[in-house]
């Protein structure tokens, strides 16, 4: 356990597993809501591009001073939320020469949008005019307000698109690519240690049934091996999902089903070196059934080597649902590495230059694939001491 607590991908796999119960909450909307424009680059990328941001005015806050120093925003829209209208009252827009628009009474259900023709008009604007750069003119610093007099109890809440959002940017559909990364972490480990655990019990059981009983047991389970193997496996995995259904449990079924043909192979092999052994000949010779020797005896044996074995096969699932993913044959309401990756694909990121779009998901695959690589290896150090580098007597 000491061994185990010096080692990198121990400590990265429980930040990732934490990232992936809890990380999600680190948000404010959930990873497939819409937070601003598409392809909005990282916060800290390009600090010419205004942020994306949202104002809010209430008769306790009844205005705001916006010291601007970027270009204008992609996109200006408002929004009035109010149980009694007030026409008396407005929004007032001062630019910083001093220029003021008066966008609209704080009446009931008023959403205004710089794409509307209306809109544009009332402020002077051509039906083609850019509502952004009538607003956000210059750099300075800007006054929205609520004019006029009378009570009033609502709200008023102002959203500017710009070109920058968070950690990791927005994608194609304006969604937080840093929200989708730590919800992809979820599916790669569901996937991945589920998949394994299914193949490990199917391969392990169909293992021990072929090394103890050997016979046309061992026959039969054998070759199905080699027919297995022998079958290019992604083709069938498109195949199957296809036919199957690309929901997230129907994929990880179809990836367990190809995947045990080495844990049996592994504990077969295991299982032929031990039941000759004296004490399994002993226990037959008691009258011992065969469940309770493969149970209590034989498995025991084979365990060491099967944590190590699936600890390795994890990195093959992940893989293998990164490439289903990539190639669209899984659930679009999933959100997976794999499926960031084929949405990056489908919708230009690689011609638009979003690179924020495509390493997340791929640094990420990688490093999930390296943490479980480095666990097996410490585990199959542990099974056989001549791995370690040391002299065994």
């Amino acid at each position: 356990m000491k061994g185990l607590l010096k080692r990198w991908s121990f400590w990265c796999l429980l930040g990732l597993a934490a990232l992936a119960l809890f990380g999600t909450r680190l948000f404010g909307a959930l990873p497939e809501a819409e937070v601003a424009a598409p392809f909005s680059k990282p916060l800290w990328l390009d600090r010419s591009l205004p942020p994306t941001m949202d104002l809010e005015l209430s008769g306790g806050h009844p205005a705001v001073e916006l010291d601007w120093t970027f270009s204008a925003p992609s996109r200006f829209s408002l929004r009035v939320e109010t149980a009694l209208p007030a026409p008396s009252r407005f929004v007032e827009w001062t630019l910083p020469g001093g220029k003021t628009y008066r966008l609209t009474p704080l009446n009931r259900g008023v959403e205004l949008d710089g794409r509307d023709m209306a809109f544009k008009r009332s402020l002077g604007l051509p039906p083609f005019g850019d509502a952004s750069s009538a607003l956000f003119p210059e750099r300075g610093t800007y006054r929205i307000g609520l004019t006029g007099e009378g009570e009033w109890d609502g709200s008023v809440k102002i959203r500017l698109e710009g070109g920058r959002w968070g950690l990791l940017g927005t994608d194609q559909r304006g969604r937080d690519i840093a929200a989708l990364f730590v919800a992809g972490i979820r599916v790669s480990l569901l996937v991945g240690i589920f998949a394994t655990l299914l193949a490990t019990f199917l391969g392990t059981s169909l293992g021990l049934a072929a090394g103890y009983r050997g016979g046309w047991t061992d026959a039969v389970i054998m070759r199905a091996v080699d027919l297995l193997l022998s079958i290019p496996l992604l083709p069938i995995l498109m195949a199957l999902a296809a036919l199957w259904g690309k929901g997230l449990w129907q994929l990880i079924l179809i990836l367990s089903v190809f995947s045990w043909m080495g844990t049996a192979r592994t504990v077969r092999a295991l299982t032929l070196t031990l039941r000759d052994a004296q004490y399994i000949e002993d226990l037959r010779g008691l009258g011992a059934p065969a469940g309770y020797i493969l149970r209590r005896h034989l498995l025991p044996e084979t365990l060491p080597v099967l944590l190590a074995t699936m600890t390795l096969g994890v990195p093959g699932a992940i893989l293998s649902e990164a490439g289903l993913s990539f190639l669209g044959l899984s659930d679009p309401r999933v959100i997976s590495w794999g499926r960031m990756l084929h949405e990056a694909q489908s919708f230009g990121a690689f011609t638009a230059g979003a690179w924020w779009m495509l390493l997340p998901p791929g640094l990420g695959i990688a490093l999930l694939c390296l943490v479980f690589l480095d666990l097996g290896k410490y585990l199959e150090e542990r099974v056989d001491p001549r791995l370690r580098g040391g002299n065994v007597l």
